[in-house]
C-alpha cells in the first residue's frame, strides 16, 4: 500500500508542480504603422486642429480676388447666417461657417468675374455676386444658404429693385446682311 501511495505521489507531484508554475505567455509585437499611415494620421490631426501648413500658395490673381471677399457675419434668407473669416496665417484662405458646418476655402478665378471660393475636398462653393452671395454643396447639388448679403450687397440689391438692369432680350435686333 505504501508503495502504491508512493507511486501515485511521484506521478501527481510533477503535475501539481506544473500547475503552480505560471504559464508562459506569448507576447505578440504590435505592428509598427507604415510611414503612409503615420503621415495620413498626422495630416488628419493637423486638419482637425486647423493648422494644416501644406496649403498651396495662391497666384496674384487669386490673391486679388481674396481682397474683394466680404467678411463677417452675413445674414441670409430664412434667418440663416454665414460667417466668413480671413486666415491671417494663410493669405487668401477663408474659414466659412454656417451653423455647425465649417469649410476651408480659397479663391478660384472665374470667366464671369464673380467671386468664387471653393473647398474642393468637401465640394462646397461660395459665390459672391454684386447683389447677393450663396453657399452651395456641389457634391450634394444643394444650396446651403442663399440671399446672403453684406451691407454693400444689400445697397446694390435695392438699386436693382428701383432700376432693373436691361434685359438682353430688350436690345434692338441687329440684322446681318450679306
Amino acid at each position: 500500500m505504501k508503495k502504491l501511495l508512493a507511486s501515485i505521489f511521484l506521478l501527481v507531484l510533477p503535475v501539481a508542480l506544473m500547475a503552480q508554475e505560471p504559464a508562459k505567455k506569448t507576447v505578440k509585437k504590435a505592428k509598427q504603422p507604415t510611414a503612409s499611415r503615420v503621415e495620413a494620421k498626422t495630416t488628419a490631426n493637423q486638419i482637425a486642429a486647423g493648422i494644416m501648413a501644406a496649403e498651396a500658395a495662391l497666384t496674384p490673381a487669386e490673391l486679388a480676388i481674396a481682397e474683394r471677399v466680404y467678411q463677417g457675419k452675413l445674414p441670409c434668407e430664412l434667418g440663416a447666417f454665414v460667417t466668413l473669416t480671413a486666415d491671417e496665417k494663410s493669405p487668401g484662405y477663408f474659414d466659412v461657417q454656417i451653423k455647425q458646418q465649417k469649410y476651408r476655402m480659397f479663391p478660384v478665378v472665374t470667366s464671369t468675374g464673380a467671386i468664387r471660393l471653393e473647398d474642393q475636398k468637401i465640394g462646397a462653393v461660395w459665390l459672391q455676386l454684386a447683389n447677393k452671395s450663396m453657399l452651395m454643396n456641389q457634391k450634394l447639388g444643394q444650396r446651403l444658404a442663399d440671399e446672403c448679403m453684406s451691407p454693400d450687397q444689400a445697397a446694390v440689391a435695392q438699386r436693382l429693385i428701383k432700376n432693373p438692369a436691361p434685359s438682353i432680350l430688350d436690345a434692338p435686333a441687329v440684322i446681318i446682311t450679306k
